[in-house]
């Protein structure tokens, strides 16, 4: 089994470089100056506990591969450039290739069955970084992270299996699950706070924003008939495994959406995770005034190319209607 890793970035580097450590055939898709800077000197990553450069095999395409069956490919770009990812590769090979979704959303696995016939979501726990070309940071030591896994929509088999078992094997937790878009949907509510984190950081207010995200985001899967796991639930399967540590003096410094913000990238993946609320709460009449308006301010906040932080949330809640 050799994996592919389409999205080499925070996640999908730090899975790719760790499957790599302990002996996997891997190959990354990157691209722009990220691709240079591995192709030229490997790929680094780093952790509390030692920083390695690996050289580790990366193309800047799907055509750039042969494909065979054995082949597993793992998702790990932002949700909005995933169907131009899925059209690369189904134009790259007419093998019927596994995919596994390693991304947060719930759109991505939907968007994958429409192309190829093995789907895999994956509930991906892991405080990860990519902030320069080339490099990617574990945060968390020994684990890096949890990456439970599943069939889309449900079920479990022994790709399923054997893909866990090799994520066990490279410093990460993972369990087969039969439900796992349950457990998907629960990190969409967790993901409902990225937006806050970037456009308005750590300021008073935030945590109210976040409470208002993440009422509402329950409120329209309910409405919805949509099943997600409980706080305690997600609580016991968290546990104390993850236990993120200073790397090289510094702490950790946002997540995904800060990180977007923060490399001036012009895109952000809000559309996909409080635009999911808003859109569930359009379609069943559920009130989403918080998540509407996180998600544009996100979007300006992406294509004018503004800080992470740069808006106090106490100017957001002035923009909310009163509870």
């Amino acid at each position: 089994m050799r994996f592919v890793v389409f999205g080499a970035g925070a996640v999908g580097g730090v899975v790719g470089a760790r499957l790599f450590q302990q002996g996997h055939d891997v190959v990354l898709i990157a691209r722009g100056p990220h691709f240079d800077a591995i192709r030229s000197s490997g790929l680094t990553i780093e952790s509390a506990e030692d920083r390695t450069t690996l050289p580790v095999r990366v193309v800047e395409s799907p055509g750039d591969l042969a494909f065979t069956p054995d082949d597993v490919v793992l998702l790990a770009m932002k949700s909005q450039d995933t169907v131009t990812a899925l059209d690369a590769l189904r134009e790259a090979t007419s093998h019927a290739l596994s995919i596994v979704c390693l991304q947060n959303g719930v759109g991505n696995e939907r968007a994958a069955l429409r192309r190829f016939p093995d789907v895999y979501g994956v509930c991906v726990m892991a405080p990860t970084a990519h902030l320069e070309p080339g490099v990617v940071r574990a945060w968390s030591v020994p684990i890096s992270g949890l990456l439970d896994i599943g069939r889309y929509p449900s079920g479990v088999d022994d790709l399923a299996r054997d893909i866990a078992s090799a994520f066990r094997k490279s410093t990460f937790e993972s369990e087969p699950r039969p439900d796992i878009m349950r457990w998907k949907y629960t990190k969409l509510l967790m993901n409902l706070g990225n937006v806050v984190e970037a456009v308005c950081g750590d300021s008073e207010g935030s945590a109210d924003l976040t409470r208002r995200l993440r009422s509402e985001g329950a409120a329209c899967l309910r409405a919805a008939g949509i099943e997600f796991t409980s706080q305690e639930e997600d609580r016991e399967r968290r546990g104390n495994l993850l236990t993120p540590q200073p790397i090289a003096g510094a702490q950790r410094g946002g997540g995904s959406s800060w990180q977007s913000l923060a490399r001036g990238t012009g895109a952000i993946e809000t559309d996909y995770l409080n635009g999911e609320i808003v859109l569930l709460g359009r379609l069943h009449g559920v009130p989403i005034p918080t998540n509407a308006l996180l998600q544009q301010l996100a979007g300006e906040s992406a294509r004018e190319q503004r800080p992470p932080g740069w808006l106090p949330a106490q100017e957001v809640l002035g923009r909310l209607p009163l509870p």
